[in-house]
């Protein structure tokens, strides 16, 4: 379920948080609502629970170095692009070119007009010009070739699905090394 709320983000955030609370028996006072959600966004709200891969910036500099734009395509929400990335040392310009997050777009995968918006800020290519890399079949793959894109999946954590989504022709991949050899070799053509 996607969220729009005409206020500010961080308001939204507040009253996601108080319904998600109290669908989980958690109906505090305001007081206490309000201490519980300062501690929950000031935990979120920085790099301290997020992590990049190792093979993360490596990839997304040699990919900068070839030419390729960069676009990050993600169900985060608006501190992401502003906060969180640049504390992980992701810089927009150097690591990435555009962020279509979530929060931001009033739009979340598996809905294609995420990509489709991606693809407006990748400076309107084609989506036979755009290779889009994800996790999920659900929410990566299909939506992205649903509108032409090539796509394909990393499976970082040995998905048991990996074998059913090779079957379906998908391109599966361990990690983003192999996804670099992979983009250099002729099988990508």
């Amino acid at each position: 379920m996607f969220w729009l709320c005409s206020k500010n983000a961080e308001h939204c955030l507040v009253e996601i948080m108080r319904e998600r609370l109290l669908c989980q028996g958690y109906d505090y006072d305001e007081e206490t609502f309000e201490k519980v959600f300062r501690r929950i966004y000031s935990v979120f709200g920085s790099s301290a629970p997020y992590t990049i891969f190792p093979d993360s910036q490596p990839f997304l500099r040699w990919a900068c170095e070839k030419g390729i734009t960069i676009g990050i395509v993600s169900n985060a929400e608006y501190r992401y692009q502003d906060a969180i990335l640049p504390a992980l040392g992701l810089d927009q310009g150097s690591e990435w070119d555009f962020g279509v997050f979530s929060g931001l777009e009033g739009v979340e995968k598996p809905d294609p007009r995420i990509f489709k918006i991606a693809l407006e800020k990748a400076g309107n290519i084609a989506p036979e010009e755009a290779l889009h890399i994800g996790d999920s079949m659900r929410k990566d793959y299909l939506p992205a070739k649903s509108i032409g894109m090539h796509a394909l999946l990393l499976d970082r954590f040995k998905s048991p699905d990996a074998e059913s989504w090779r079957k379906s022709g998908a391109v599966v991949l361990s990690d983003l090394v192999a996804t670099q050899a992979w983009l250099t070799s002729e099988k990508s053509s």
